[in-house]
This record gives C-alpha cells, structure tokens and sequence, in this order.
C-alpha cells in the first residue's frame, strides 16, 4: 500500500448554526490546516498515489479566502469540512481538519 499526506493552510470565515448560545455563530475567522491523507495499493501512470497538486486544487481553490456558509452545502464545523474534504479528493480515506490550537476534527472513512 503506498500512502501519501498533503497539509494545506486555508484562512477562511464561517458561523455556525448550533442549537445552545454560542459566540460562533457570528461571522468569524479561522487559519485552517487541512491535512488530507491518501492511499492506493498501486500507483498511477505517473508514479503517484495522487498528483499533491491535485489535492491542493481540489480543496484549497475552492475554500481559501472564502465565507464557508457561502461556498459549502452545510452547517461548515470542523467535523463536516473534514469529511466534504475526503469526499472531494480522489484516494483520499482521512482528513483532520485544525480551525484553532488545540482544536482539531477527523473524518475517516471505514
């Protein structure tokens, strides 16, 4: 099995809809780092699990610099980024995502 992991920095805004007072749910926010791990048990025509430049394009161009409630099709917390990542990227069967220090979520496929 081969493996790859591709670490991306993200500033982006969100608020998020919560059922308890929170201050999150003002507009607010975040350097993100996205960590997206990849794998496939033989590599592609070039040699690679997944072009990282790929996976960069896929995530990255679409989120960077952007309202999350604006570009995302749910309530935009740390788990659900985390999963909409994995499920953008091809191979890709794990994300954490890190909106804060000491703040992470990670979705993993079973």
């Amino acid at each position: 099995m081969y493996y790859i992991q591709k670490r991306l920095e993200i500033s982006a805004s969100h608020r998020l809809t919560v059922d308890y007072e929170s201050k999150c749910t003002q507009l607010h926010g975040h350097n993100w780092v996205i960590t997206l791990y990849c794998r496939a048990k033989e590599l592609n025509q070039n040699g690679m699990v997944v072009d990282f430049t790929e996976v960069k394009r896929r995530i990255k161009q679409q989120l960077d610099h952007q309202n999350l409630n604006d570009v995302l099709p749910f309530n935009p917390t740390a788990e659900n980024i985390a999963r909409w990542c994995v499920e953008q990227t091809p191979h890709c069967y794990k994300c954490t995502v890190q909106e804060s220090e000491g703040n992470i979520a990670c979705y993993e496929v079973d």
